[in-house]
């Protein structure tokens, strides 16, 4: 995914499915600078939140 895509997936008020290694993630922030994504399970499990490369991210 294209960091430009990550913004307006984070600014939508949109359910937009996003995926990292197969897995279902919401996009809580990003780093534009670094390339990177601050992701958390849709399963609700708020407290267990990674940074993942952007690229690396799916729109499903």
């Amino acid at each position: 995914m294209e960091m430009n895509r990550v913004k307006q997936i984070v600014s939508s008020p949109a359910d937009i499915p996003v995926y990292y290694n197969g897995v279902s993630v919401w996009i809580d922030g990003y780093d534009e600078e670094k390339q990177m994504a601050t992701v958390h399970l849709r399963d609700g499990r708020l407290n267990e939140r990674w940074d993942v490369p952007v690229a690396e991210l799916k729109e499903g």
